[in-house]
């Protein structure tokens, strides 16, 4: 049974569906079977065509583990993150590869990073920290709890060193720190990165050449730069506004709108918050429960009517109407004028467009 993701994924960290569709074609093209793949993972290839499109970070996990199982590779995440091309996957790896050096790669990697895969980081937020001491350069990965899943430290790292070869073969990762136990294929950590390895240790972070953070890139053209920066901007305000308790809330009521049971405190509860807590966080971003569940009916029932998905007593019943009078009145207050006006429209539109 493959499942079709979509964007209303439960609150918490989420990864881009290109690393997880990057990842998946890797294990397959490594000889694991696609179906056997797809029903361990309960996620198919089809359903992450869009690279932006957010899925909740435990599918990724899961994917991970499922590639390691049916490859009989526990070094999956090393040999995938050192062949990964991030480009193909996240506007992140487009972004980096217009940077003007390796130093503004890692700064842009920090500011869009979480467009790839957002993770709880101490310090100020970024995924990344340059520890300069002792005359020393430390790439630090600033992830809590990263045993959880090392997966994520080996491909990220591995990830790095490829990309920073790309530049030239100079060796710039001068040694490797990771908080994990040694594994038992040790030897792999050796063949990739070329430098010392030191594992239990108590920071995951590389040792990096000072001189090569200041070398230029000439990977992709200039031009480039404002181009994909501006399109990375706009992912991230998507992403903010998507963390935030209205995009939280929003994101909940959509596969229940229709059964009309939308109580504040449901939500509250699905969220793990008081229905008092929702109303304060809801409160601090300027807007009421009632006014989003408002706006979302209005929306999605423009978006239906619009799209000759449904009639108008078929549009009521999805956006949560019981009484299709009491939908009509909602939906001139909203537009100014009835639904079955808006359906027409529609459908003189399609004709229009088919003559």
């Amino acid at each position: 049974m493959t499942v079709i993701v979509t964007t209303l994924s439960p609150t918490g960290p989420t990864v881009a569906a290109g690393m997880l569709r990057g990842l998946m074609e890797f294990i397959i093209g490594r000889g694991a079977h696609r179906a056997a793949l797809e029903e361990r993972c309960g996620i198919g290839l089809d359903a992450l065509q869009d690279q932006d499109l957010r899925v909740p970070f435990c599918t990724y996990e899961t994917i991970m583990r499922a590639g390691k199982e049916l490859l009989v590779d526990p070094a999956l995440a090393l040999h995938y993150g050192e062949t990964a091309d991030m480009a193909t996957e996240s506007i992140v790896g487009l972004v980096t590869r217009s940077s003007a050096s390796p130093l503004d790669a890692i700064e842009r990697m920090n500011r869009y990073g979480r467009l790839l895969v957002e993770t709880d980081c101490a310090g100020n937020g970024d995924r990344f920290a340059l520890v300069r001491a002792n005359g020393q350069v430390w790439l630090t990965d600033q992830r809590r709890n990263p045993n959880v899943f090392p997966e994520l430290t080996e491909s990220s790292f591995a990830r790095i060193l490829a990309a920073g070869r790309k530049l030239g073969n100079v060796p710039f990762v001068l040694a490797v720190h990771v908080t994990h136990p040694e594994p038992a294929y040790r030897a792999e950590y050796d063949r990739i990165f070329r430098a010392p390895v030191c594992f239990n240790s108590d920071r995951n972070a590389l040792l990096l050449d000072p001189a090569w953070l200041t070398q230029p890139i000439t990977i992709e053209p200039r031009y480039l730069s404002d181009i994909v920066t501006a399109h990375a901007e706009k992912l991230l305000e998507n992403l903010k506004s998507a963390n935030s308790a209205r995009g939280q809330v929003e994101r909940l009521l959509l596969p229940i709108l229709h059964t009309g049971r939308v109580r504040a405190d449901r939500i509250a509860g699905l969220m793990g918050f008081t229905r008092q807590t929702l109303h304060r966080k809801l409160t601090a971003e300027g807007v009421s429960f009632e006014e989003v569940l408002d706006e979302l009916r209005s929306s999605m029932a423009r978006h239906y009517l619009s799209g000759k998905q449904a009639s108008v007593k078929q549009t009521a019943h999805l956006v949560g109407f019981s009484d299709p009078a009491a939908f009509s009145r909602a939906f001139k207050r909203w537009t100014g004028h009835p639904p079955v006006l808006a359906l027409r429209a529609a459908l003189q539109s399609s004709k229009g467009d088919a003559a």
